[in-house]
């Protein structure tokens, strides 16, 4: 696990190019703490940071081939890399090192560029093929690992994360009003889209290819894929029972976990208190060897702490485990640093706790953990999938009064539940319903609630994005076989590609782990796993109204029942609460949040925002949209005073 930095392209100065490759590598100490390495060659330049936890003596990149006209940087693990390296040895490959790096560069001497297709694992690499002159650049099939790149003084600059590129080229600290406005609609810029002018995110299941020429070629090499309605029941579904269905789900789960555990460091896993989580440590537990270290967070707020469930877990599974206790304070205090390590706004303070729980991890002596995300959108489990199925019955007759009741089976563990009021409920979740015959169908309520930031958007800033929608603007991103699918399956993929890769992965997954210099491995994400679910029966994740069905079935026997059968929590942490006490807002948020501040900066209408922050002050903000407009606006200029204002510092 670690960063990676370079360029493609000859410099006016080639002297110049260890400086400057060092000063893009330097900003991502944090990524990889132990140690850095280069090469450079003739139109290349390739930087590494390490986070040593495979191969600790002989691992250190850039990696080449026999001949050393193939380099790699990267950044994550290839899990499956003991079978891949054995049968390229077979194959007449020799190697010289243990790491799982080195298969990189012989599988593409094997295979070309559909190396990437044989891979298990999570990562972000770049290779330069010396005789061809040409530099690939790919992420993995989920995008768990991030990836940037700009064109700038006639190269082609990357980087592992965005301040690698500002290093050198700070002209780029600039803000993109599109990827501000799709943050605040979808929780998060689009691929390629970031909060920064001519920096793109290289989208995940992709290869970019650089030839010498300059030229660029963008590959998609894998993506979520669904069946259709159409085809027979015996070429869509991969099993003909659900007992068969579930005797291979486990077997999938076990070996994607045994594959996840391999490291030459001790390996943690996240514990909170619920069914994906508890069943990643079980499986640890019941079938390997591997010592398991687990680590949770609690909170003061009992509408968010679950540490009643994380300590029923421990006791059942009996493992060393440490607690973190987050208070609100706590999150508002490490907020600025959040941010800086995201590289974009955000609209909840989830990951804050999240980045301190790394940071407990890593004083523990850790560098690895295993986590449940992922398990949500493969399986079926979020309440928005549930949701969508309630409204696309009550759609069926708008008038019924009896079909919308069912929403009042959702969102028991908020305090202010949007089906607290049966009239709020039938009024929120109504929003939208004309959509039914769309593929963005299920998103529709929540983009619309979440655009509602959008309306604290200056009038200069508003104007240079026009009249745009955000429902038609993804609709046109969608695969054009999308509505031949089936509904949960339409509502699985846009989760898959917003949400999902547009904030829980790189929000709440890799910048808060590796902020303090910690891997995060997600078994559920294995892609194996991700095709397996694809073509199961929609009433095989979700059973009337009980979510991930067919991952209950399989974790049955290795979880206590309170956890099997317990209904899915998200996981939340307290939002514009934790940033007012006493009714006085810390320090930075009242300088970032006042008139003045607002007004230079540009990017806020400063009245409005002034009304929602004495709204937040008073503790009178208990909604969604009021909310997420705030931690929304307040991130947005803890981005403006960390990197566009300060270029890049």
């Amino acid at each position: 696990m670690c960063g990676i930095a370079g360029f493609c392209g000859e410099l006016p100065v080639p002297a110049q190019a260890r400086v400057i490759l060092e000063r893009m590598i330097h900003t991502l100490h944090h990524r990889g703490p132990d140690g850095y390495g280069f090469h450079v060659g003739s139109g290349i330049g390739l930087a590494h940071a390490r986070l040593s936890i495979i191969d600790l003596v002989s691992g250190e990149q850039p990696i080449h081939n026999e001949r050393q006209n193939v380099w790699t940087v990267f950044n994550g693990e290839i899990f499956n890399y003991v079978e891949l390296r054995a049968n390229l040895e077979q194959q007449g490959h020799r190697f010289y090192t243990r790491s799982d790096t080195e298969v990189i560069v012989h599988l593409y001497e094997q295979y070309g560029d559909a190396f990437v297709e044989h891979l298990n694992g999570q990562f972000a690499i770049a290779l330069w093929d010396d005789e061809r002159r040409r530099l690939l650049l790919t992420r993995d099939r989920a995008g768990i690992r991030p990836l940037f790149y700009t064109r700038a003084t006639g190269n082609l600059w990357f980087g592992s994360e965005i301040k690698s590129l500002l290093a050198v080229l700070p002209q780029y600290a600039t803000l993109d009003p599109l990827g501000l406005v799709q943050t605040f609609s979808y929780w998060g810029p689009v691929d390629p889209n970031t909060l920064f002018k001519g920096i793109h995110s290289l989208p995940p299941g992709h290869i970019l290819a650089i030839s010498d020429d300059g030229s660029e070629t963008l590959t998609r090499y894998w993506d979520w894929n669904f069946p259709s309605l159409s085809e027979p029941a015996s070429a869509s579904r991969a099993y003909a029972s659900v007992e068969d269905a579930t005797v291979e789900l486990r077997a999938l789960l076990i070996d994607a976990v045994r594959l996840q555990l391999r490291a030459d460091v001790p390996v943690g896993a996240y514990l909170s208190g619920g069914l994906d989580s508890s069943g990643i440590v079980a499986l640890i537990r019941s079938f390997t060897e591997t010592p398991v270290r687990t680590f949770s967070v609690a909170f003061d707020d009992a509408e968010f702490d679950e540490s009643e469930h994380q300590a029923a877990m421990v006791r059942y599974l009996g493992t060393d485990h440490t607690t973190l206790h987050c208070s609100r304070r706590d999150i508002g205090e490490a907020f600025p640093q959040l941010i800086r390590h995201t590289e974009t706004p955000i609209l909840r303070t989830a990951a804050a706790p999240l980045m301190l729980l790394s940071r407990r991890v890593r004083e523990e002596g850790y560098k690895v953990v295993l986590t449940g995300e992922g398990a949500d959108e493969v399986f079926g489990g979020y309440d928005i999938f549930k949701e969508a199925k309630i409204r696309r019955f009550w759609a069926q007759q708008p008038t019924s009064t009896f079909r919308p009741k069912l929403l009042g089976r959702l969102y028991g563990y908020l305090d202010h539940s949007p089906v607290a009021s049966e009239a709020l409920a039938q009024a929120f979740f109504k929003r939208g319903l004309e959509h039914i015959d769309r593929p963005i169908f299920a998103h529709a309520p929540r983009w619309i609630t979440s655009q509602r930031a959008v309306a604290f958007l200056s009038d200069e800033l508003r104007a240079s994005v026009g009249n745009w929608d955000p429902l038609t603007w993804y609709e046109k991103r969608l695969p054009a076989d999308i509505m031949s699918w089936s509904p949960l399956s339409r509502d699985q993929y846009v989760e898959a590609k917003t949400l999902l890769a547009a904030y829980l992965l790189p929000a709440q997954g890799d910048r808060v782990a590796m902020a303090n210099s910690v891997e995060g491995r997600f078994p559920y994400l294995d892609h194996r796993l991700i095709e397996f679910a694809a073509r199961l029966p929609p009433s095989w994740k979700i059973r009337g109204l009980t979510e991930k069905y067919l991952l209950r079935r399989a974790l049955a026997g290795l979880l206590p029942d309170e956890i099997l059968k317990r209904t899915k929590q998200p996981y939340r942490a307290p939002d514009s609460q934790s940033f007012f006490f006493d009714g006085e807002p810390l320090d930075y948020v009242a300088d970032l949040m006042g008139g003045a501040r607002i007004r230079a900066a540009g990017y806020f209408n400063a009245a409005m925002v002034g009304r929602l922050f004495d709204k937040c002050r008073h503790n009178r903000a208990i909604g969604f949209a009021d909310n997420q407009a705030f931690v929304g606006i307040l991130s947005t200029m803890l981005l403006d005073e960390s990197f566009l204002r300060r270029s890049g510092a």
